[in-house]
């Protein structure tokens, strides 16, 4: 236990948090006692329990590198389209917002996701004819509001 605190703070110096280089230092001294048979007759085997703890932390650095980056790569992917509407577009979403709350609702998943009377009967958690009764109550409201005759 004597050399447990001197690990522990050479982990700490290599990768900058208490609580890893715990983990580190104790992983080093794991590796040591399954490995005892062998290096029990080295002169040093501290030495060799230090080198290891340095091995492990440089793995723990470069493991958060990958992962760093890794997030950065799908903070990328997951950004939405910074691509404005259409003016068209624009206009007629513009009408939705202006629409009853549970309206909109229907009408942006069902236009902009693309999802089934079903598909969104059971995300709104409602029945599939609720869900068709909006839907036109919608298109009547929405031909209205953008100055076009009939249903939408």
């Amino acid at each position: 236990m004597r050399e447990f605190e001197p690990v522990v703070r050479l982990a700490y110096v290599l990768c900058g948090n208490w609580s890893t280089a715990e983990d580190i230092a104790q992983d080093g001294f794991v590796i040591a006692h399954r490995k005892w048979a062998r290096i029990a007759d080295y002169d040093k085997p501290e030495a060799w329990v230090r080198r290891v703890v340095c091995d492990l932390a440089v793995s723990v650095i470069r493991r958060r590198v990958v992962e760093a980056k890794a997030l950065v790569r799908l903070a990328r992917r997951q950004r939405p389209s910074e691509e404005p509407l259409a003016a068209a577009d624009e206009d007629f979403w513009a009408a939705v917002r202006r629409l009853p709350r549970r309206q909109a609702q229907v009408v942006a998943l069902y236009y902009l996701e693309d999802l089934s009377i079903g598909n969104i009967a059971g995300l709104m958690e409602c029945a599939e004819g609720t869900v068709k009764a909006h839907l036109h109550k919608a298109r009547t409201n929405l031909a209205a509001l953008l100055g076009e005759e009939g249903d939408a």
